[in-house]
């Protein structure tokens, strides 16, 4: 007996031991991967798995060198095939010995596909390289570009397929890496990543980097300059140069709270710190998701918490977009149509549903605007998009973001937030730490939320049709009917109380400035502008469009043109400036704007000059 029982007893703990050892070891069975236009990576033959980076920043070449090593699944290839743009590629190896590469052909936008050698039991390869001065993915700036002007900053953009730009890699979003990254900087400077942080500089200029979490090539984030950081609760804080530091502390206190809000919403955070660094004004987006550590714009620092439902967008994609991620550019409103959606219940959550409503409403306006920008081009109104031959970045507009959401809001309008809520909690589940595209998320929406309750909805009419369907949830807010009644009064009599306007908020303000009429005059505009002083306006989206309004509707002379010049010199985030410079395009006024862009076009990250280059017809 006692014999039987040890051995049932050792049966039972090796049982046990496999289950365990299940459960803790990463599956390897190979997944399939769709085709892909904007990656020249054939990962279904060969694909990357884990990256081990160890760079050198040298601020004075501007130049990163150094190495990228990875571990790789072969599925009987004789080539591997990353994606490189203006890259210097010096050698590469396998398995610890030299191979031969070869640098295809080069595209505008995609590059070059750098093609590697490998055998049968290849399991790991060995780029040694450089970046260029062409590197897109990388702003360099000069200390006096910064807000303390003592010393350089770098910080990196990779979305959509600008990370290619600065590592060579297979720049997917269907291909997800863990990395470890050594980074060697001047030690004056501390480096930050989408990983695991530093909280404080170190004495020899060189970090280290975990990111133990799967993630595509395009999160993969660098900053580097002279920043400290300041904790706002035990898995969130901030990061900044030391003269904004406490300002920024200051505006984002309430991100723990978001934390909490969004756990309660759609379950766990899965990244175990979130943290906000924000970056110089040339950084060309208002944030970017980078898992772990966002990047943000100092535009948002209005001294008030108003412009914060950024910092609630950029945490809802570590659910939509950093846990389940648009698996092609063709599927984009998969990532920022959830993230609005997302965005919005957290603001509610937090602030209450006039908040919350506010924000949705702009968002409409924002896809009208759309709309009739791209009447000419109504295919481009549509979710899924077909980009092929096409940089990506053409479908980063309200359509993904604000129809998306429109689409969202209108089915939950029909099956019930409760409904709708669970739904989404279980997709975020089903989707953890892989990719998606816009076919199997009609397949789960209609299996696991209209099928299963007996539903019908026109979800193709909304993915592959034009426009917005005539079903779309009607948006209202109270606030800004008082501030339509106020801009017709105004209009009638040439007269505004100031003390009607006295606790708006900037979105009020934004809707009231953007509604003024074609035959608005300039002495009405005097009247605002000396009554408000909205040209100092202090919240940079009030002033955004404010002097959207002064191009449009020639209010102008030294102080205002003054005003937009400087603004456009010193702000580079992409949605503000091309506003302005399509302003000055409609108003006829394009000599002025070209005036302006020729000293401020080394201020912008090439992402922005980019777009700015091409509405100007450069």
């Amino acid at each position: 007996m006692k014999k039987n029982f040890f051995i049932s007893l050792i049966a039972i703990i090796i049982i046990i031991s496999c289950q365990e050892k299940k459960k803790t070891e990463p599956e390897t069975t190979s997944k399939t991967y769709l085709e892909e236009s904007h990656s020249y990576a054939q990962p279904n033959d060969a694909v990357i798995t884990h990256l081990d980076l160890d760079i050198n920043v040298d601020f004075e070449s501007q130049i990163i060198n150094g190495t990228a090593t990875f571990d790789i699944e072969n599925n009987g290839s004789s080539t591997i095939i990353l994606d490189s743009k203006f890259l210097e590629i010096e050698s590469v190896t396998q398995n610890g010995k030299q191979t031969e590469f070869e640098l295809g052909d080069f595209n505008e936008s995609l590059g070059q596909p750098l093609k590697i050698a490998i055998k049968e039991d290849t399991k790991k390869i060995a780029i040694t390289y450089s970046t260029t001065a062409k590197t897109e993915a990388l702003q360099w700036l000069t200390a006096q570009q910064t807000a303390d002007k003592t010393n350089p900053f770098l910080f990196t953009q990779g979305q959509a397929i600008l990370t290619r730009t600065w590592i060579p890699i297979q720049d997917s979003p269907q291909v997800r890496i863990t990395y470890d990254a050594t980074v060697k900087v001047p030690q004056e400077l501390m480096a930050v990543m989408s990983a695991e942080n530093p909280q404080e500089k170190n004495a020899n200029g060189i970090y280290n980097f975990k990111m133990q979490q799967p993630i595509p090539a395009y999160l993969i984030a660098l900053a580097v300059g002279d920043i400290e950081y300041k904790a706002i609760s035990n898995r969130t804080g901030v990061y900044a140069e030391k003269s904004m530091l406490d300002k920024v502390h200051t505006e984002f206190s309430d991100m723990e709270k978001m934390v909490v809000a969004a756990e309660n919403l759609y379950g766990t955070y899965d990244w175990e710190q979130f943290d906000v660094i924000v970056l110089p004004p040339s950084f060309p987006f208002g944030g970017m998701e980078n898992p772990r550590l966002t990047f943000a714009t100092p535009t948002v620092i209005a001294g008030d918490k108003s412009l914060t439902s950024l910092v609630a967008h950029e945490l809802a994609h570590s659910w939509s977009g950093n846990l389940v991620t648009n698996a092609t550019w063709n599927d984009f409103w998969l990532n920022e149509g959830f993230t609005v959606y997302f965005e919005i219940r957290i603001m509610e959550a937090l602030y209450g549903k006039d908040r919350a409503n506010i924000l949705a409403l702009i968002g409409r306006q924002d896809l009208e605007d759309e709309l009739e920008a791209l009447k000419e081009s109504p295919n481009d109104t549509k979710l899924k998009l077909d980009l092929k031959g096409r940089n990506p970045d053409d479908g980063m507009n309200s359509i993904a973001y604000d129809k998306g959401y429109l689409f969202l809001r209108t089915l939950e309008e029909k099956v019930g937030r409760e409904q709708m809520d669970a739904f989404l909690k279980s997709y975020f589940k089903k989707n953890a730490f892989s990719t998606t595209n816009t076919e199997d998320f009609i397949a789960y929406l209609n299996e696991h939320l209209l099928d299963k309750n007996n539903m019908s909805f026109n979800t193709e009419e909304w993915i592959y049709q034009p426009g917005v369907p005539e079903n779309a949830a009607i948006i209202e807010s109270d606030a800004f009917s008082n501030v339509e009644k106020t801009l017709e009064e105004f209009l009638k009599s040439n007269n505004i109380d100031a003390s009607i306007t006295k606790n708006w908020t900037p979105q009020e303000w934004v809707h009231f400035v953007r509604n003024f009429p074609e035959d608005i005059s300039v002495s009405q505009m005097q009247q605002l502008d000396d009554t408000f002083n909205l040209t100092n306006s202090t919240n940079s989206y009030i002033t955004m469009v404010w002097y959207e309004q002064s191009i449009l509707n020639g209010y102008h002379g030294n102080k205002v043109d003054y005003k937009i010049a400087e603004f456009l010199n010193t702000v580079g985030r992409r949605w503000y400036v091309t506003t302005l410079y399509n302003a000055f395009a409609k108003a006829n006024r394009t000599n002025e704007a070209l005036e302006i862009y020729k000293t401020a076009r080394a201020n912008y990250h090439s992402v922005t000059a980019n777009t700015v280059d091409e509405l100007l017809g450069l």
